[in-house]
């Protein structure tokens, strides 16, 4: 994976090997870091406390979803979850179905009354943090290589 900070910053990109493995106190260290100019790295078990009484970890949200989340009944559960983020301000998420090699981009809802739909990739090989998060960069390929 590649975390591209903004720009501006002059730094360079954060590379993650695929096979990197990390003890449980390296990856403590790296979630306390301060990555690539402010960015904040949470493990998948931090929770936050959102304005509907929901705990979950938003802002920009990946969801990867593994073989026990195949079938229409997993699926539809990353869904459920992916739209409590964005009903609770999340401006960014990606649902990612490695499987399929497709990708679910749920923006923020600019209307907390209107779900705004997500849109489908099929096939893509990047994904970019776009106005949300300026710089930030996903290489797909690794991803749907594993």
């Amino acid at each position: 994976m590649t975390f591209a900070p903004p720009a501006e910053t002059g730094l360079a990109p954060l590379l993650l090997p695929h096979d990197l493995r990390l003890s449980p106190e390296q990856f403590a260290l790296v979630c306390e870091a301060d990555l690539q100019g402010g960015w904040e790295v949470f493990d998948s078990s931090t929770g936050f406390r959102l304005a509907d009484g929901s705990v979950l970890s938003p802002d920009l949200v990946i969801e990867l979803a593994s073989a026990s989340d195949s079938g229409p009944r997993g699926a539809e559960a990353l869904r459920r979850k992916m739209a409590l983020y964005q009903a609770n301000g999340a401006q960014l998420g990606w649902l990612l179905f490695p499987e399929q090699r497709a990708v679910e981009i749920w923006p923020a809802r600019p209307d907390a009354a209107v779900a705004t739909e997500p849109q489908r990739l099929e096939s893509a090989l990047r994904l970019e943090g776009g106005d949300v998060l300026p710089g930030l960069v996903l290489e797909l390929e690794e991803i749907w290589a594993a």
